[in-house]
């Protein structure tokens, strides 16, 4: 027995939560009190933003915080009423989507309501695939709209911060700092805590009806992840083509044609492109994290409920998963601390130091609160399932199951920011071949992505080996789950990225001084490499998360072994292997064909509005807003329908060992793309801002902004913006969501699986 009672376990877990969403609110009411006035003006709430007098430059002080004020609404407007109206065909899409979960797992026993034998638990019996098929059903709307509210509400948090880290920055670039990180960090612990508790909350509703059928209520509860994943995937997509097609129409027009800084006013598309950033970077990213931990806590749930700890009803020992995940949020808490209260930034060097060392204070101090909930909460010897034997294993073995997640997630942390980062040499490399123009720098750019994947994909290797050897496909699980523990950091760290890119975006639309810009800038440029940070967290603990769903699979599905020389096995092997480059092709055309529109419309403007270039006219940022949402609303359906409709398709009609090696092909390619194509872009964005700075003398041999070497960066900017923030990110979602998807349905492809086999 573990020493933990029940009854601190169904306290200590909510609490948790709690104390995550007011540690959230406490950080957004101090980045709030930047503001010291406000007024209702005719046109709804309009906020201005007005300063003390600590700012170091005189320069009409009130007047340029109103231009921020009213930049900064036009950015959460054109936000907010994207994302309503991305949310609206979303809603439909659960609606559709929840009545075929429904259908297909309610006809798996012909729509019966009496009890069945348990498919693990021999000898008792449990509630009927009917109610399965509705408890998934709720299950995955409430993944659905967690997910969905996890994006809004960074994106809220993110819109209400942008200015104030603008204004801040007039103080100094600690300070700036600071508000960045604090509006970063509400969106990191709002998600933690909201996942924790509404999954908490769901397992106990659930468990009124399954009583002491674990076995059903478990695999139910998978629905929760799908739910997350496939608004993730939706929201990544969708965000990540209309932040991309704003981006490199702005950059390709503005920087390289009219040779004007980035987010100049005059530029038609620089509305559009800071919109994008919440949208794509905040929103989606929100989402998909979201979907990661749901997922990887549903999996460790499943593999639980059919292990000693389901089968004898060790509620403690059950939620070993919930309690790290509690564990995560006070740990994240403390790690917090040392960036916003603890230490003090004075220059602008010590920022990336700042955000590096958040990951390793936040892996340390975890480690220790792994080891407290393993030994309070495990009994000291137990055993997992493991394809249909049983393994003995003591609660050490699980210690080191989740450390070795955690510890493989830093590796991965560290070695993105090594290849991403312009301190380093391999971007400095990137950036010296723009000497030579564009295509050499896309061909260093290029090498530079699949070099950083050797790394990554060996602790991903050691940790996948470390955690079977201990803790079978429970380990593989708990591992992904030890990944994300820290989740709230990463994230925090993550949004912080996004925030201080529009805080730049602002300074540079409402005019201020360049001193102000070169501190944006430099918070900017160390947010690019934290953004390549959090998507290697994602891409890492994706490939987890989904070995540990397509064991769930391989378990329900009732497969003995997948065995890749048997045909069926092996064509969806290469299949599976094929899908990451159909998506990443699918994904990259639209941000093409969306870019291609709007460089056609700011050339447009232009060549025709009078008194654009001089600054005595105003562009029409509405027409480029309109141009990047027509284009991710369209160009979304292709690619998610895809994802959604594959593993259908492969489990109705070919059957379990088919979609078996589809999900092991996927799995294997598409970590790889993913990585290689988020270095890529993170590299050739850094190596850009490398030469802008002209820090070093090197720097200032390749600039200044405007020479010939600059423009060959720009141009490997604007090639890697889709790899980095559409294509590479979305496919980690791909892995994840088809594995949540093929586990779902496993129950009704085990039944009526395979109908082109059968009549051939």
């Amino acid at each position: 027995m573990s020493s933990l009672s029940e009854g601190l376990t169904q306290i200590l877990i909510p609490v948790a939560a709690i104390l995550g969403i007011g540690f959230a609110l406490l950080q957004w009411y101090l980045v709030s009190r930047v503001k010291l006035a406000s007024n209702d003006s005719s046109n709804g709430y309009k906020e201005k933003l007005i300063e003390s007098d600590e700012e170091e430059e005189g320069v009409n002080n009130l007047e340029m915080s109103i231009k921020c004020a009213e930049i900064q609404h036009a950015i959460s407007v054109g936000a907010t009423s994207f994302l309503f109206t991305e949310y609206k065909y979303l809603g439909i899409f659960m609606g559709v989507f929840g009545a075929i979960i429904f259908l297909f797992l309610g006809s798996v026993r012909g729509f019966s309501t009496k009890s069945e034998p348990c498919t693990y638990n021999q000898g008792n019996t449990c509630k009927p695939a009917l109610a399965n098929a509705f408890f998934s059903t709720v299950a995955f709307l409430l993944g659905g709209l967690t997910s969905v509210l996890s994006g809004f509400l960074g994106m809220k948090i993110a819109t209400y911060a942008n200015a104030r880290t603008t204004l801040e920055a007039r103080k100094g670039v600690g300070k700036a700092f600071i508000t960045a990180f604090r509006s970063g960090a509400v969106m990191g612990f709002l998600l933690a805590a909201n996942g924790l508790l509404v999954l908490f909350i769901s397992i106990n509703l659930f468990k009124l009806y399954y009583g002491d059928d674990w076995e059903g209520l478990y695999e139910s509860i998978t629905g929760y992840g799908l739910g997350g994943s496939s608004m993730a995937l939706f929201g990544r997509v969708g965000g990540g083509i209309y932040t991309k097609a704003a981006d490199v129409g702005a950059d390709l027009v503005g920087k390289v044609e009219r040779n004007i800084p980035e987010d100049d006013p005059r530029n038609p598309a620089v509305i559009a492109d800071n919109v994008g950033d919440n949208v794509g970077d905040i929103a989606g990213m929100g989402s998909d994290l979201f979907g990661s931990y749901a997922e990887s806590s549903c999996a460790a749930l499943f593999v639980a409920s059919i292990s000693s700890f389901g089968i004898g009803h060790e509620f403690t020992a059950m939620s070993y998963p919930l309690l790290i995940s509690s564990m995560g949020i006070v740990v994240c808490l403390i790690t917090t601390l040392f960036a916003t209260d603890l230490f003090e930034i004075k220059k602008v060097s010590e920022i990336e130091p700042s955000l590096k060392r958040q990951l390793l204070i936040s892996t340390v101090l975890m480690t220790a609160g792994i080891a407290v909930v393993t030994f309070v909460a495990l009994p000291s010897e137990f055993t997992l399932f493991n394809f249909g034997t049983e393994k003995e294993v003591k609660n050490w073995h699980l210690f080191f199951c989740v450390a070795t997640g955690l510890w493989a997630g830093l590796v991965i942390g560290y070695t993105t920011e090594y290849y991403t980062s312009n301190a380093y040499s391999p971007v400095q490399d990137v950036a010296d071949a723009c000497r030579t123009g564009a295509a050499t720098n896309v061909i260093f750019g290029l090498a530079l992505g699949y070099k950083s994947v050797i790394i990554p994909i060996f602790a991903i290797a050691i940790a996948i080996y470390v955690s079977f050897s201990l803790g079978a496909m429970y380990g593989i699980a708990v591992a992904a789950l030890g990944m994300l523990s820290t989740i709230a950091t990463g994230l925090a760290i993550d949004a912080y990225g996004p925030i201080s890119d529009n805080a730049g975006g602002i300074a540079e639309m409402a005019g201020m001084s360049r001193k102000i810009r070169e501190r944006t800038d430099a918070l900017d440029a160390a947010g690019n490499t934290t953004a390549a940070i959090g998507k290697g967290f994602a891409i890492g603990s994706a490939a987890l998360v989904s070995l540990a769903l397509f064991g769930a699979y391989v378990s329900r599905a009732g497969i003995k072994s997948v065995d890749v020389l048997t045909p069926k096995a092996f064509i969806g092997l290469i299949v599976g292997a094929m899908l990451p480059y159909w998506f990443s092709a699918m994904t990259m055309k639209s941000v093409g064909s969306a870019a291609l529109k709007m460089v056609e419309e700011v050339r447009r403007q232009f060549n025709t509005i009078p008194g654009l270039m001089e600054g005595r006219a105003k562009p029409d940022y509405a027409n480029c807003v309109k141009i990047s949402t027509d284009a991710s609303l369209r160009e979304m359906i292709p690619p998610g329908a895809l994802v959604m409709l594959t593993p259908l398709i492969v489990g109705t009609l070919f059957g379990v060992e088919t979609l078996a090696g589809v999900l092991a092909g996927s799995l294997v390619s598409g970590v790889q793309v993913a990585i290689s194509a988020s270095n890529t872009g993170g590299a050739w964005d850094n190596a850009k801002k490398y030469i802008e700075a002209g820090v070093s003398e090197h720097a200032k041999s390749l600039g200044p902004k405007g020479s010939e070497c600059h423009k060959a960066a720009v141009i490997g900017d604007t090639i890697g913006d889709p790899l980095k923030d559409t294509s590479g990110p979305s496919l980690n979602i791909l892995i994840k969501l088809m594995a949540v998807e093929s586990l779902v349905f496993a129950p009704f492809f085990a039944a009526h699986g395979g109908l082109l086999f059968k009549f051939l």
